[in-house]
């Protein structure tokens, strides 16, 4: 790419439009003094000194005019984000590309999110925006960029949902036990996917033994650690009578992640994916606000275990601790009554 740049056979490429920040007033700078040095640059070549300074110094337009095939960039939309991350749409001649970066966390974060999306993207079953590019930013930080997926105007039928969810989870499975090839972020914080032959084990150490680690180190709460550690050397009886198969999940299916192509079909983004026991997908149910409809057309395709209900809590038990480590102390309440609730039941 950079020889063709440098021998001038890419006379398409229009240079981007300049915008108002940091690295953008410095490429005006640059054409300055390209301007200012005219006389001694041949005319041919020109254009290729601003072409190679705003690609090499801009990873995400590199990609976009490149493997992106795309030839112009046409307008950058910011289409806000969440707590942890930014989103803009980058609107080009061949289409748009929907674009996160992070300023301070590096490629790992978004690799691990695109491993995800491709597992699921593979199953066939649910529609999830495609990745295409993952990598750092020279600033700082980190970028993806991957398909844009035209919302409508709901989140789509709650029973397509429910099927289109248990058909993934029946599609996604692994032969190397509970886990995932890489570890990757819930939110922004590590989620280690170790792979476990056994679920017990892995849920109890990688979920909550290091949520309740993290806990202690991060604001001494020793009295929830201590009672996490007992209801983890307890729960064993929760999962009596289930038949637990490693299947793929998104892992943080909360309504952000949920949303409907404009054809009405369901559309999950922004997983956090893992090899796990199904039901451990709802654990974050108290923010999805998924109703009747959706578990009936779940369980017509994924029949419930016995014992559902009993271990209901315990899933989002991982997800009120992981929004206490994020969060503050404003989901520590939650996580401290299922704990006790579970520790009375289990009588431990």
């Amino acid at each position: 790419m950079v020889a063709a740049l440098i021998e001038g056979t890419l006379p398409f490429l229009r240079p981007p439009a300049l915008h108002q920040s940091r690295r953008h007033i410095a490429g005006r700078h640059l054409l300055r003094r390209v301007r200012r040095s005219r006389c001694c640059v041949p005319a041919s070549k020109r254009p290729v000194i601003f072409f190679l300074a705003a690609l090499s110094d801009d990873p995400i337009r590199e990609w976009i005019l490149t493997e992106g095939k795309a030839t112009e960039i046409r307008g950058i939309s910011s289409i806000g984000g969440g707590c942890i991350n930014f989103a803009n749409r980058y609107d080009t001649d061949g289409g748009s590309f929907f674009v996160k970066t992070n300023r301070s966390i590096g490629p790992s974060m978004f690799e691990g999110e695109a491993l995800g999306l491709n597992a699921m993207y593979a199953t066939k079953t649910i529609r999830v925006p495609q990745p295409f590019k993952v990598g750092a930013l020279p600033t700082g930080g980190s970028f993806i960029i991957m398909e844009y997926i035209e919302f409508g105007s709901s989140r789509g039928d709650q029973s397509v949902l429910g099927k289109k969810l248990a058909e993934m989870h029946k599609a996604g499975k692994s032969d190397k036990g509970f886990g995932f090839d890489v570890d990757n972020t819930i939110g922004s914080t590590p989620q280690i996917n170790t792979w476990s032959s056994d679920w017990i084990e892995f849920f109890s150490e990688h979920r909550l033994g290091y949520q309740l680690n993290l806990a202690l180190k991060q604001y001494g709460d020793s009295s929830i650690y201590e009672k996490g550690q007992r209801l983890i050397k307890s729960m064993g009886p929760l999962f009596d009578g289930a038949v637990i198969e490693p299947c793929l999940l998104h892992g943080d299916l909360w309504s952000g992640n949920i949303s409907s192509d404009k054809t009405g079909e369901p559309v999950i983004l922004d997983p956090a994916c893992f090899y796990g026991h199904n039901e451990a997908e709802f654990g974050m149910s108290w923010c999805a606000g998924f109703g009747g409809s959706f578990y009936s057309s779940y369980f017509e395709v994924m029949p419930k275990q016995q014992g559902f209900e009993k271990r209901r809590d315990l899933y989002m038990l991982y997800h009120y601790l992981n929004h206490y480590n994020l969060f503050g102390s404003g989901y520590r309440s939650s996580a401290m009554s299922i704990i006790d609730d579970y520790l009375r039941i289990l009588k431990a």
